[in-house]
């Protein structure tokens, strides 16, 4: 709210609007009136001068009124002002507005694909080894919590082949019997298990990949250099299961077994009371058979599909490619590499579903009574979600990598000292 003021100049004017801001229009009108008085008065008292003056001087009290002028919110008025701002790129042809939801996250990613070109730490660092295990964390948790689904059904394929018949199958019995929210049980024990086993499996085996090259040396590095890659996974995945296990006994418990639990709330304190520590930890060996050599296909045919894109698809060195090309090459490898992790694994992963189903059996007698048939049922499901997963688990690890500006070594080359050896350089 302000006063218009109908012949006061600008000076008497501001002052009035300022008494009108702080003490409001009463107030304002009494100092009018006040002032309209002490005006009057003066004339009386003097009427000859002030009279003739009060004529001529616009500052003569019946030429002014005060009126309410209705003026919109300063607030409102501010939050237009930005807001027009805000929408102004949008206007101009942006696929966004400045400061939303999306312009968020695509700046994030753009801090993924445009990071400086300096290393944040040096290779083999604590500092190196701290990060890649949180995007391990990452890579691992997030892709098996969001295939969930997809993994019950293969579970229950594997325990129940009678009632399950088929993915299809699996998928419309589920939803019939327990709605679209029973697709999502097991999540939790899913992410906390394999959040903890990414920490284990990616850390470590950038631990162990480094330890076992500084063993060898450089030369021998570069000749056993597949032979590597399998020692140092399957290093990493032996302490890996170890932290994964609880959680698994617990998810593959809750999605193979209706009414036995709902939670892992539930379910853990459950089997604890039933069968004490012995019942989180009895498919750790079943875990060891399915997972170290699904580990060992993992990173030892990512690292030489990766090297043979490079050498014989991508058209150019990888330092000569762009962020976004060397990620793709990356999902590419990590797909083809669960392809094979999954056929790899799969008859494992069978008993270890069936084994933590069942109470008092071992591995031994699950894959007896399994069979040779038996133990690929649900193949089909893995290698969808084991592809799918492997694939975007490298593609997170990968991008984490970048955008924590960590070293990444390019593909193997043959070192000059061995090239000189076999004669291949003067």
């Amino acid at each position: 709210m302000s006063v218009a003021l109908q012949g006061l100049p600008p000076p008497f004017a501001l002052n009035i609007n300022k008494l009108v801001s702080k003490k409001g229009y009463g107030a304002a009108e009494q100092q009018r009136r006040h002032f309209e008085t002490s005006f009057t008065s003066a004339i009386r008292m003097y009427p000859t001068a002030l009279t003739q003056l009060a004529r001529a001087n616009p500052f003569s009290a019946p030429l002014f009124t005060l009126q309410k002028v209705e003026e919109p919110s300063h607030t409102a008025g501010a939050q237009g002002h930005r807001r027009r701002l805000a929408a102004a790129s949008v206007a101009e042809g942006d696929s966004c507005e400045f400061g939303s939801q999306k312009y968020f996250i695509l700046c994030g990613f753009g801090g993924i694909l445009s990071c400086d070109s300096g290393d944040s730490c040096e290779f083999g660092s604590g500092k190196y080894y701290a990060l890649c295990g949180f995007g391990g964390i990452l890579s691992c948790g997030i892709t098996h919590t969001a295939v969930v689904p997809l993994d019950l059904v293969k579970c229950r394929l594997q325990v129940d082949p009678a009632k399950y018949k088929s993915i299809i199958t699996g998928f419309s019995v589920t939803i019939r019997e327990d709605g679209v929210r029973g697709l999502a049980k097991g999540w939790a024990p899913t992410f906390i298990g394999y959040s903890m086993q990414g920490l284990c499996k990616f850390g470590f085996y950038e631990v162990f990949k480094i330890l076992y090259s500084d063993l060898l040396g450089e030369e021998n590095t570069y000749l056993w250099r597949t032979s590597l890659y399998l020692a140092a996974s399957a290093s990493a995945e032996f302490f890996a299961d170890i932290a994964l296990a609880p959680m698994e006994a617990c998810k593959v418990r809750i999605q193979t077994q209706p009414g036995y639990a709902n939670t892992l709330r539930e379910c853990a304190p459950k089997m604890y009371a039933e069968e004490g520590l012995w019942a989180f930890y009895k498919g750790v060996v079943p875990l060891w058979m399915r997972q170290i050599p699904y580990t060992m296909m993992k990173f030892a045919c990512f690292e030489r599909t990766v090297e043979m894109l490079y050498k014989f698809v991508v058209p150019k060195p990888r330092s000569e490619c762009s962020k976004p090309e060397q990620l793709l090459v990356t999902f590419v490898a990590g797909y083809i590499a669960g392809v094979f992790c999954a056929i790899v694994s799969h008859p494992a992963d069978s008993v270890v579903s069936v084994l933590n189903k069942e109470k008092g059996s071992t591995a031994a007698q699950v894959l007896k009574r399994l069979g040779p048939m038996g133990v690929w049922k649900g193949l089909l499901a893995r290698i969808i979600m084991i592809g799918t997963l492997t694939a975007l688990q490298w593609f997170i690890y990968d991008s984490v990598k970048v955008y924590f500006r960590l070293p990444r070594p390019p593909p193997p080359e043959m070192p000059e000292s061995l090239k000189k050896k076999l004669g291949l350089t003067e």
